[in-house]
């Protein structure tokens, strides 16, 4: 690796560095609660905690017909 190349790698990364510092960063603590009151607030409406009508389920069997 050349000095010039290496060098612009190096700037690329300390500006990277300085990007992430200036992020304001929230508490896992405090994510974790908001995460959970989402989920509680809307588990209403998921599919997968109330199931969905078998007459609206795409992936329902289909009957068959058949004749004796």
């Amino acid at each position: 690796m050349s000095a010039s190349s290496s060098g612009t790698a190096m700037k690329n990364v300390v500006q990277q560095l300085r990007l992430e510092a200036g992020l304001t960063r929230e508490k896992v603590s405090q994510a974790a609660a908001d995460w959970k009151q989402f989920c509680l607030q809307n588990a209403q409406h998921d599919p997968l905690l109330t199931g969905v009508p078998s007459s609206t389920n795409p992936f329902r069997p289909q009957k068959v017909c058949s004749f004796l």
